[in-house]
């Protein structure tokens, strides 16, 4: 391999076009294939990211087959990660999929399992581990700024459902069709928000030293339901090894934000912005109180990219720090499926 990975993406929805947007300031890395079945999607991926035509691919096999790709970007709707999974881990190339990796826990085993498994790099998409914030965040937690770590609060909710008018709050118009509002497609707000809170539970957790957080339990789910269903507002609190807590809640009805406190028995960190910082601001509040603001920060998608990148040319076969390793997308698999299941 070149000291270039060459990657290549299926399906061209809105995350797929914010992804291959970053690839321009990396200098590890270069998106050299597409493949989607909307030929608009294809003509303008060829158009703005001069995409060449041996590249565009109308049929998904083609481009995983293509021996000049050496990673797969799979940003397909949820229900069809595992069907695109399994079908590289067939042919041994390298796979990173947009969170959550799998909606379904069984599947999610059946390809830990695949003899191939520890043979490839494999690896998930969640672009805010790599934002700076989250490196500063470690450090603080490493050198017990607050302490020892006691619990933490992580949100991720925004109204998508309703819009206010003269006569008080109305409904919004909901296409059943898009991913978010549809549980054929893995849609829900467990789905398609919650785990990112999940993501950081788990990325909090590991960094305590006497605490496994292989050892869960679950408790207080709580649920809202609408449209046949599907899940737009939840909560969970996820106990690790008996040590530490966590309380997550996520929505589609209301404006949660998007903030994380962690609590230690000497302070706190806040996290203002914990999902897409662009600016991030971290505050810490001790005896010392201290502000850390984070400008100019490029792209995480593109540090996202750059840090998968040098993941393959290292030979590694999953995330380096503070990437997502396989552990934690198993981890993550099994919780969320749980928090899903709960009725």
């Amino acid at each position: 391999m070149s000291r270039i990975v060459k990657w290549g993406i299926l399906g061209l929805g809105n995350i797929a076009y914010e992804f291959a947007k970053s690839f321009y300031n990396t200098n590890n890395a270069k998106l050299i294939a597409v493949a989607s079945r909307s030929s608009d999607k294809l003509n303008t991926f060829k158009k703005d990211f001069k995409i060449k035509d041996e590249f565009l691919f109308s049929n998904y096999e083609e481009l995983i087959n293509n021996k000049e790709i050496d990673i797969v970007y799979i940003a397909l709707p949820n229900n069809l990660h595992y069907h695109w999974i399994s079908k590289l881990l067939d042919i041994k190339k390298n796979i990173f999929v947009e969170k959550p990796s799998f909606i379904n826990f069984e599947e999610c085993k059946l390809v830990f399992e695949h003899k191939n498994f520890k043979e490839i790099f494999f690896g998930e998409g969640f672009m805010y581990r790599y934002h700076p914030q989250l490196l500063k965040v470690s450090e603080i937690i490493n050198n017990k700024v607050i302490g020892n770590l006691i619990s933490m609060k992580s949100d991720f909710g925004k109204n998508l459902i309703y819009k206010k008018n003269f006569f008080g709050f109305l409904k919004k118009k909901i296409d059943k069709n898009k991913r978010h509002f549809n549980n054929e497609l893995g849609g829900g707000v467990i789905f398609d928000q919650g785990c990112y809170p999940l993501s950081m539970s788990i990325f909090i957790a590991s960094l305590i030293k006497d605490v496994n957080y292989e050892y869960f339990e679950t408790k207080g789910i709580k649920k809202t339901y609408e449209f046949n269903d599907l899940d737009i507002e939840s909560s969970i609190d996820i106990i690790f090894d008996k040590k530490f807590t966590s309380q997550i809640s996520a929505s589609f009805k209301n404006n949660l934000g998007s903030k994380t406190v962690i609590i230690g028995d000497e302070g706190q960190i806040i996290i203002k912005n914990s999902w897409n910082p662009n600016a991030g601001e971290i505050e810490v509040i001790n005896n010392n109180q201290k502000k850390y603001n984070f400008k100019n920060v490029k792209s995480i998608y593109s540090l996202e990219i750059e840090n998968i990148s040098n993941d393959i040319l290292e030979n590694r076969r999953e995330a380096s720090f503070p990437g997502v390793n396989k552990k934690e997308i198993f981890i993550n698999s099994k919780l969320i499926n749980e928090w899903a299941n709960e009725k």
